[in-house]
């Protein structure tokens, strides 16, 4: 046995031959956010094994990654906020230190050879509330717990990571919490085991997940079950303070089963394992696509139920979850799509048609409106969630839809998720995507609504079949609907 180890440990070394072995670079190399995610590695898996505290807020955990190197490695960055008692990697204790806002830096034993599988375990504990990075927390405590949701990043508050959409992985999450408390994460609850005053609550995502869509709920919940017709298992939780949203949230949120077998008619079979929602009750005020288990802010329901904020997540599912971005610059093939699928539904429901909401768009923002300064395929980290992104590039893929015609749009709508499941995608492979379906030359038409920082002009709106400049448009009956759903990814 002795031999066998040493034996592992050399195929594990860098040979002599070898190029010198470097660290993994801090970042993944997206220039809206230089030191997200890090190179030098690909993962496949996280293991998560937590222990809550509610009324401290105090997180323990032993996180076991599974990765494959990309280069020789003598170092390497996983992206982590909390306080880390031990590193290995294949068995070996590592060195390891914190670095900038956000970097934990791990130097193995021995150096990492390109193309070798690595096991990293990072045992840690802290209290996430106390942290911050750049300005900013994460994680945000309920009156019985606590929640990590947030966009463009969260993990770092309660998991090391690879923090980047490019690099999805399966995830098994495991966590403790005391009797009467539990705990709501992705995909599906695997075994649920009570032992001396805790309950730990074992989760599994079992297709890749970017780490920004990895959510953790805990707190005191009504947890319903069902299946959608079209047979998708559905799992939403409403914490038990909620007040007077409680009616509307689950008047909203408990039709899950129905949107989402509404959604497949355009975008193809649901592609996880279960879906759902969860609304605690925190003082937030956006909603965000956390893979298969939706979160929502109670002030999306403060008016009322909001079936459209649903189907805006939901949408998310399919355009952003299953096929997700390869840079943070290609956020139009979320938002865009997402907010289509509402203009969708405003359709199914009799009220506002797509073409309706479209000219409304194009009508109320005139030339000279900051509006259309911002570019949807590329708008910058600092109009990454601005609403033109969402309007705008909804209006977008009106004109694609009167460009390619109806019969050639759906089938885009429907294939690029087929074609494209579980990986990583760009607005360029988009477009190309969509000039192979349709057979149709689309760089002009997608410079124009999508790059340009200039209102189109009027034979563009034309040949989009949108209103002409200067031609009032009534206000469609949804968009009030429509618009309360704006700020679903504000901080």
């Amino acid at each position: 046995m002795p031999g066998a180890l040493a034996a592992a440990s050399l195929l594990l070394a860098i040979p002599a031959s070898a190029a010198t072995p470097s660290p993994g670079a801090p970042g993944i190399g997206d220039p809206y956010y230089p030191y997200y995610g890090n190179g030098g590695y690909d993962v496949s898996h996280y293991d998560l094994r937590l222990r809550y505290q509610p009324r401290t807020d105090e997180l323990e955990g032993t996180a076991t990654i599974q990765a494959r190197t990309t280069q020789d490695l003598s170092s390497f960055d996983l992206d982590f906020l909390l306080d880390v008692s031990e590193v290995r990697v294949n068995g070996a204790k590592a060195a390891f230190t914190h670095s900038q806002q956000h970097e934990l830096v791990v130097t193995p034993k021995t150096p990492l050879a390109e193309g070798t599988t690595a096991t990293v375990v990072v045992r840690y504990r802290g209290v996430p509330s106390t942290k911050s990075a750049y300005g900013f927390t994460a994680w945000h405590r309920t009156p019985d717990g606590a929640v990590a949701a947030d966009e463009p990043e969260s993990a770092w508050w309660w998991f090391p990571s690879n923090d980047h959409p490019s690099d999805k992985a399966t995830y098994d999450v495991s966590v403790a919490v005391p009797d009467g408390t539990q705990a709501i994460s992705n995909g599906t609850l695997q075994s649920t085991v009570s032992k001396l005053g805790w309950t730990r609550y074992s989760w599994r995502q079992n297709k890749p997940q970017a780490t920004y869509l990895a959510t953790l709920a805990l707190g005191r919940f009504d947890i319903t079950t069902g299946t959608s017709e079209g047979g998708v298992p559905v799992i939403n939780a409403y914490s038990k303070d909620l007040g007077d949203n409680d009616g509307a949230a689950r008047a909203s949120v408990e039709r899950t089963g129905e949107i989402v077998d509404w959604l497949s008619g355009y975008f193809g079979p649901y592609p996880f394992s279960s879906a759902g929602g969860y609304v605690p009750n925190t003082t937030t005020g956006y909603a965000l696509e956390t893979q298969t288990r939706v979160y929502y802010s109670p002030k999306q329901f403060a008016n009322g139920s909001n079936t459209s904020v649903v189907v805006h997540e939901l949408a998310h599912q399919w355009y952003g979850d299953d096929v997700s971005l390869k840079r943070w610059k290609d956020i139009w093939i979320n938002e865009g799509f997402a907010r289509y699928a509402q203009w969708l539904w405003s359709e199914h429901e009799g009220e506002s048609t797509t073409q309706e909401l479209a000219d409304y768009v194009y009508d109320s923002h005139p030339a000279g409106d900051a509006f259309w300064t911002v570019r949807p395929g590329d708008p910058g980290p600092d109009g990454q969630f601005d609403i033109a992104v969402y309007d705008r590039g909804a209006l977008a893929i009106q004109a694609l839809r009167d460009k390619v015609g109806d019969q050639a749009f759906f089938a885009v709508l429907k294939g690029w998720p087929r074609d494209h499941a579980y990986g990583n995608a760009s607005v360029t492979d988009f477009r190309r995507y969509a000039e192979r379906v349709s057979g149709k030359k689309l760089t002009a038409l997608f410079d124009t609504w999508l790059f340009q920082p200039v209102k189109p002009g009027a034979s563009a709106a034309r040949a989009a079949s949108l209103a002409k400049a200067g031609t009032p448009v009534a206000q469609p009956r949804s968009w009030k609907r429509i618009a309360a759903t704006d700020d679903v990814h504000g901080r």
